[in-house]
């Protein structure tokens, strides 16, 4: 929608083709509906591809202001959180997509739903599109079919495949900003608990990715916004990988240990079964006691001074080796996909084929959970749609 409003503003006659019933379905369910649609704090960190500098470019083009300014002009009012997080003040990402459907309207574009395109052949002069209804012929065509995450929303592989056709290399494809499975042990009794904590994943020793925020234990392993920012990583590093959550990233271990000792001198008659009620989720609480190897029946007077650090030590240090992640299906974004460097990233237009342009998810270019790949979306379609 970006790149189609961007190049009826240059007076081309433009034809949005559209697989689903209607445009915009992924984009509803952005942010859990609220849509995250740009971050205020952009840094070139938070995005990921083969070749930095494509995207680099690209953001520098078209930045966050730029958004604000895109969304402005359509009349969408945004509010933005302490977090630098920016949303339709509606609270709606409903209000999002009608924007962009009016102005759609307001420049002319034709939109075709329940219109799947099955193949682009580049002619002598200009391109034939062919759908499963019909066969199209336009002078440039702009391949921006999102990626394969979240495939019940229609996250598909459609537009790699197009781009293959044309002679363009993939990536290896991963599920990114997705659920963390890992061994059931403990976390199959934690089912629907959640947790503020600091979270590191680290591969054979070693930090990889950090987070922290809102962890949330399920029945196969951890989900939520701080396991959502480690997950790319969890994703292409296959091997021996760990989750390690830091319960209370906000209290030192000697102050921890502190609280414990008075516990137990306060309350002598407890049985170290709830020796962390008021501390930790009751659930979370007995879950680390076992994990940290502790009888929960026995009287926390049995607990000596190393007995006490041990359990800090799980408090600060539960860890979880990892599985793998969810599948695509459960994903929020693709990580990966057509190789940048054979784009233009003034114009986004194939270096390969003349006329050819890509933008979006479809390209090897995600980002960290915050608006950075709805960032990445208008930037990428404004840019492709501007040059043609």
């Amino acid at each position: 929608m970006a790149a189609a409003l961007s190049a009826a503003k240059n007076g081309n006659r433009v034809l949005l083709l559209e697989r689903q019933n209607r445009v915009g379905r992924k984009l509803l369910a952005t942010g859990n509906g609220r849509c995250n649609l740009t971050n205020t704090n952009m840094r070139l960190d938070y995005f990921h591809s083969q070749q930095p500098e494509f995207f680099k470019s690209v953001l520098s083009d078209f930045d966050t202001q730029k958004t604000l300014e895109f969304f402005h002009s359509l009349g969408l009012v945004t509010t933005e959180e302490p977090t630098g997080r920016v949303y339709p003040l509606s609270d709606q990402a409903g209000s999002v997509v009608d924007v962009l459907r009016f102005a759609l309207d307001a420049a002319g574009v034709t939109v075709m739903t329940s219109c799947e395109v099955t193949a682009v052949y580049p002619l002598q002069s200009g391109f034939e599109v062919v759908t499963d209804s019909e066969r199209l012929i336009g002078d440039k065509v702009i391949i921006c079919c999102g990626g394969m995450a979240g495939s019940k929303l229609g996250g598909v592989k459609l537009g790699y495949d197009l781009l293959k056709s044309l002679g363009h290399s993939i990536t290896k494809l991963y599920p990114s900003l997705v659920q963390i499975k890992t061994d059931d042990t403990y976390v199959k009794s934690l089912k629907g608990v959640r947790a503020d904590a600091g979270v590191t994943l680290l591969w054979g020793g070693s930090v990889i990715a950090a987070s922290s925020g809102e962890v949330q234990f399920t029945e196969y392993g951890v989900s939520g916004p701080a396991i959502f920012e480690i997950s790319r990583a969890a994703s292409v590093n296959k091997g021996s990988l760990s989750v390690h959550l830091d319960l209370l990233r906000n209290i030192q271990p000697e102050n921890i240990d502190t609280l414990i000792s008075r516990r137990i001198e306060t309350m002598p008659d407890l049985t170290v079964e709830n020796l962390l009620t008021g501390i930790l989720h009751n659930r979370l609480g007995r879950t680390v006691l076992r994990f940290a190897g502790f009888d929960l029946n026995q009287p926390v007077t049995s607990l000596n001074r190393e007995n006490i650090s041990s359990i800090t030590a799980a408090i600060k240090n539960f860890t979880l080796p990892v599985i793998d992640t969810l599948s695509f299906e459960s994903a929020q974004v693709t990580a990966g996909g057509a190789k940048t460097e054979q784009f233009n990233p003034k114009t986004m237009e194939s270096l390969l084929v003349p006329g050819l342009y890509a933008a979006g998810e479809v390209l090897d270019v995600d980002g960290d959970c915050g608006g950075y790949n709805l960032q990445w979306a208008w930037a990428s379609g404004y840019v492709a749609g501007m040059t043609l």
